[in-house]
């Protein structure tokens, strides 16, 4: 079995598809070291797992909002029985979208990002669009298909601010401890997912505390309407234990011996033992609720179509309230889905440590911002990359193979929803735990000897978990920064450089920001084309930057290529060839001839090249671009 499983990943890495993923052994430019074939499925099919919850979890969320079913009474329509059948449609269709665009926002981002990031409409985005901007059953500020345009437009706008590099641009400048810190925090944060009503059950809610020890039975909720809100008998309910030992020790067991599928065997152990009833720890309750799931959960495999959300948008944009929700969406969104996309591909291994960008940033942040506009036409909140994607980089995930294996996993979602929308959430509980153990070692680089650094971080990493969103954290790591090392700034020049820090000089971590303008690699090469189609010279264009020459070569030439009609980007260069060294070599020796340093001219460049530190100097020779 062993000698089959490398001969298919050979043959994959050997072929067209190998190259264009970069799998280890294509020969291709920048491989992902350690990625086969084999390995990509499985870690695409665990973070489908991960994600999996998120069809019914979205559904359930996004039907409170009532879609666009009108209510006509008072009361919010409570006990109006059409209503409630038009809001159980709904939920149906929310269910078909969810799965729908998951699939298709996934598979771009494997197939034209090559990232092992998996998309689909993002927890807290869509409680705030069900609550507070359409408000339960239709009771907010503006309607859901004004709330639809609203993500629409916020689409667009994030793609242009991705084609023009600010998104980019706005992780690069960020301080290095706050980038750490965020990693770590979204580690936190997988983890309370995974500890919670959402997992396990582990932490439960209080009034009084706001968060205490749960894992209750249903009988000991303190109302139906707050879960895991325990009157009594915490630690008690067997789904908890079920979760802890066989989706968490189990599978903690598993990856001490370095079992592969590890995280997947676990979580579909677990779901298998949930789902027969006539046992304490089923999914599917001899409840209402649990009739109802079960009778759907039966039908295996059927196809709902949308037919309430489908086209439901409204391009109202004269209503105000749509332009303070659109701007609401478009800075949590920034801040989140930048921070999440960012510490994953840092996860994976992906950043390049210079220019702190990761490969292909450009195509991955248009792939999220297009997807976000689909949803909104599909009828579902804004879409974004999930923190979930770690549990498939652990298992191996590293190229788009990954995420492409999670989109064709939701596409069958969609014809078997009733089994995928089944999987209870203490059966991804303990993976969820797991994998913010893995991400939390972002800690040890964080610079922690100055506090100037460790207060920022620590801020970040704790406000993430506690407000349940990603935004929030990254805002305060923001702000407390340039406070705190801002008004130290500013006393170090009042003063003359006497009033500073004891250990400023010492232990402080220098702000620098990377190398690289704001406008993204693609444009310099784009603009390259573009000159050279004009004027026919193969003089090189003096707008092209340094950069584009090393990190995200693939990704500059990739999107270049596309918008020129090439075919591949397997044309780009990954070393000069053969008469560009001699070139080079000759360039060399001319400049090796130049008057020496001891000279007056010498000095004069010299000491031009010296007030100019970490700069690329660029020299044109016979029409070749060399960097010194």
């Amino acid at each position: 079995m062993v000698r089959v499983i490398e001969t298919v990943n050979d043959a994959v890495a050997d072929s067209f598809v190998g190259r264009w993923f970069k799998l280890d052994g294509s020969g291709a430019a920048k491989t992902r070291v350690g990625s086969s074939f084999t390995t990509e499925i499985r870690a695409g099919l665990t973070t489908w797992a991960a994600m999996a919850y998120i069809i019914s979890v979205n559904a359930s969320i996004l039907s409170d909002s009532g879609g666009p079913c009108v209510c006509t009474t008072n009361d919010l329509c409570i006990n109006d029985e059409a209503y409630k059948a038009c809001v159980a449609e709904v939920r149906l269709d929310f269910i078909t979208t969810t799965a729908a665009v998951s699939a298709l926002a996934s598979f771009l981002m494997g197939l034209l990002a090559n990232l092992p990031v998996g998309l689909a409409p993002g927890l807290g985005l869509n409680a705030y669009f069900a609550y507070s901007v359409v408000g339960f059953h239709g009771s907010g500020i503006i309607t859901f298909g004004e709330a639809l345009a609203a993500v629409f437009l916020e689409g667009w706008i994030f793609l242009f601010l991705s084609l023009i590099g600010l998104r980019q641009w706005l992780v690069r400048i960020m301080p290095q401890s706050l980038v750490l810190a965020v990693g770590a925090g979204i580690g936190l944060f997988i983890a309370f997912i995974g500890l919670s009503s959402s997992g396990l059950g582990v932490v439960g809610g209080s009034t009084a505390t706001f968060v205490t020890l749960g894992g209750c039975k249903p009988e000991n909720f303190v109302s139906a309407d707050l879960p895991n809100y325990c009157s009594g008998g915490v630690l008690r309910s067997p789904t908890m234990w079920l979760g802890i030992f066989l989706g968490g020790i189990v599978t903690t067991i598993l990856m001490l011996y370095r079992v592969r599928g590890a995280i997947l065997l676990g979580i579909f152990l677990v779901s298998i033992v949930s789902w027969p009833r006539p046992t304490a720890v089923t999914f599917f309750p001899h409840t209402a609720a649990g009739d109802a799931l079960f009778d759907y959960f039966k039908k295996v495999v059927t196809f709902h179509p949308i037919t309430k959300i489908g086209g439901a948008i409204d391009f109202n944009y004269r209503n105000g309230h749509v332009w303070y929700a659109l701007i609401t969406f478009l800075y949590v969104d920034i801040l989140d889905t930048t921070g999440t996309l960012y510490s994953m591909a840092k996860f994976a291994g992906l950043r390049d440590p210079v220019t702190l960008d990761f490969e292909n940033s450009t195509i991955a942040y248009c792939v999220d911002a297009f997807a976000i506009s689909m949803g909104a036409l599909m009828g579902t909140s804004p879409v974004t990359s999930f923190v979930e994607s770690a549990t498939g980089i652990s298992e191996g995930g590293k190229t788009g193979l990954t995420a492409m294996t999670t989109g064709l996993a939701f596409f069958v979602s969609v014809f078997f929803a009733p089994i995928f929308s089944s999987i209870p959430g203490w059966a991804t509980g303990g993976a969820l735990v797991i994998v913010g153990s893995l991400m939390i070692r972002n800690v040890r680089e964080i610079n922690w000897n100055y506090i100037g650094d460790a207060v920022p971080a620590f801020l970040t990493i704790i406000i993430i978990p506690l407000t349940y969103n990603i935004a929030y954290g990254v805002i305060a790591g923001i702000l407390s920064y340039m406070l705190i090392n801002g008004i130290a700034l500013a006393l170090n020049k009042i003063s003359g450089g006497r009033v500073v820090p004891p250990n400023y000089y010492e232990d402080s971590e220098e702000w620098v920001i990377p190398p690289g303008s704001i406008v993204p690699p693609w444009v310099y090469v784009f603009c390259d084309h573009f000159d050279a189609f004009y004027s026919r010279s193969v003089t090189p264009s003096p707008l092209r930057s340094p950069r584009s020459m090393s990190w995200g070569l693939t990704d500059d030439y990739m999107l270049s290529n596309i918008l020129l009609g090439k075919k591949t980007p397997d044309q780009v260069p990954d070393s000069p060839s053969v008469s560009e060294m001699e070139e080079r070599e000759k360039v060399s020796a001319d400049r090796s001839a130049s008057p020496s340093p001891s000279s007056k001219e010498g000095r004069e460049s010299s000491s031009e090249i010296q007030e100019r530190p970490g700069k690329s100097h660029v020299h044109h020779a016979e029409g070749v671009e060399t960097a010194s």
